[in-house]
């Protein structure tokens, strides 16, 4: 039996990278993994499925308030519980990855140069999306007495990484953690900001700085199983030093090291 068998996870943002992913390495612990995206399909859940788990895909606009609640009520009505949410959404990268809409953008002109809906674009699908889907899980957590909420956010909370939007919105999210960490605390519920390396689908030899999407589930998998984890709650972790103290791997037996210092 793997670790999580039993449990019930949701990855918002799991339609591909990072929140894939992060689904993959739940699943292989054996948790019931919920997994949600504008363009989720079967396809996903199946492949959740037979990494060990079981694969549910609920299509989600996560900047649809209503949508959300229904993702949660329907985990509600069908598992009863929610053990693990890992609030990975984000909107952030829309430009990157649709350059042909948006030519002349660059990443790090100076903030007065950058298009203003960059603002909107990194906070609406990103911070706020956390803090909504939070509000909803955080009720049936308090409920059963326990549960962990992965906020993902990375190095540019504390230092520059070249764009101020960017900068501001990890920033948040972290102060976010921090604060719903300090609520929660009383009824067992543990929150945390979660720092993936340089993620990368496929490693092609060795490369000691870059880490697999799966890599970083399995870094939420051994979060979710330690019965000390609420000595964690309102920090900062980071998966590559999170393997070390819990003893995994990435896919090619490999620890990577941190990308970053905080």
């Amino acid at each position: 039996m793997g670790l999580l068998t039993g449990k019930t996870a949701l990855v918002t943002g799991a339609t591909r990278s990072v929140g894939r992913g992060i689904a993959l390495g739940l699943a292989e612990a054996g948790a019931t993994v919920y997994v949600t995206g504008r363009s989720i399909t079967e396809h996903r859940a199946e492949e959740i499925t037979k990494a060990g788990g079981r694969g549910i895909a609920v299509p989600c606009d996560h900047s649809d308030d209503d949508a959300v609640k229904a993702v949660f009520d329907q985990i509600a009505n069908q598992a009863g519980r929610l053990d693990i949410l890992v609030n990975n959404a984000w909107g952030g990268y829309t430009r990157l990855r649709n350059r042909s809409a948006n030519k002349g953008f660059k990443w790090k002109d100076p903030f007065w140069k950058q298009p203003l809906d960059l603002w909107g674009e990194m906070h609406q699908v990103g911070v706020r999306s956390n803090y909504v889907a939070a509000s909803f899980a955080a009720p049936m957590m308090i409920a059963q007495g326990s549960g962990l909420i992965v906020n993902i956010s990375f190095y540019a909370a504390r230092k520059y990484y070249g764009n101020v939007a960017y900068g501001a919105a990890k920033a948040a999210t972290d102060a976010m953690s921090r604060d719903m960490a300090h609520e929660l605390k009383p009824y067992g519920v543990s929150v945390l900001s979660l720092y993936p390396g340089h993620v990368i689908d496929r490693k092609k030899g060795r490369m000691p700085k870059r880490e697999t999407a799966q890599f970083v589930g399995r870094a939420i998998a051994a979060l979710a199983a330690d019965p000390d984890i609420m000595a964690r709650s309102g920090q900062i972790q980071e998966a590559a030093l999170l393997a070390r103290a819990y003893g995994f791997t990435d896919l090619d037996g490999t620890q990577p090291e941190p990308y970053d210092t905080l």
